[in-house]
């Protein structure tokens, strides 16, 4: 059977930037303390003005906006496609960045993650209508950016997320399915993770 953690949104706790310029809402990690010693994280940062980003040697990182109308990142002196909200964008976490606001402050998501312990999948899901999926991955973390959203899980477990809220599953080997159906059109995030 799988292990469920529901995440509310409400009880995420508040941690300053590694750069001081911020603050990030903490989902989950799988462990360590601060902002050292884990494998993988899973945070919500909000941005209101232009500005550099923390750097994070060793780490892979995907980040996708929330709300606001979107930046443009700079890696390394190259500058990425426009980011609207809900297209994921990934680059090296020691890579230099600079982010330029498209028009206002923004909210995204992100997870952070060492590409030399784990394997990561990161998928926006539009569901305008119930999907079936089927995953092989050990840690499945389910993101709501819906106000509603309902998982059933292929041995039995089930859960309701609010708008922001996470399902974090610890499952052992195999195939599981996975049914997700929403109240209204919308957006949800499936991050799978496999240690190597």
């Amino acid at each position: 059977m799988s292990q469920i953690h529901i995440l509310r949104a409400a009880d995420y706790p508040r941690m300053p930037w590694k750069n001081g310029a911020g603050s990030t809402l903490e989902i989950a990690r799988d462990q360590g303390e601060g902002l050292e010693g884990f494998g993988w994280r899973l945070s919500i940062a909000d941005i209101a003005e232009s500005g550099g980003f923390s750097a994070f040697a060793g780490y892979q990182r995907v980040i996708t906006v929330l709300e606001g109308a979107g930046m443009c990142l700079q890696v390394d002196g190259v500058a990425s496609r426009p980011l609207l909200p809900f297209d994921p964008f990934a680059f090296a976490g020691d890579s230099r960045v600079e982010c330029q606001l498209l028009a206002g402050a923004i909210r995204d998501f992100n997870l952070i993650y060492a590409p030399q312990r784990y394997s990561a999948r990161v998928q926006w899901l539009a569901l305008a209508q119930p999907q079936r999926l089927f995953t092989s991955a050990t840690t499945l973390l389910l993101f709501s950016a819906i106000e509603a959203l309902e998982l059933t899980i292929g041995d039995g477990g089930c859960a309701r997320l609010g708008r922001y809220d996470c399902l974090q599953i610890e499952r052992g080997t195999g195939l599981v399915e996975l049914q997700l159906q929403a109240d209204a059109p919308g957006a949800c995030c499936l991050i799978e993770l496999s240690p190597h």
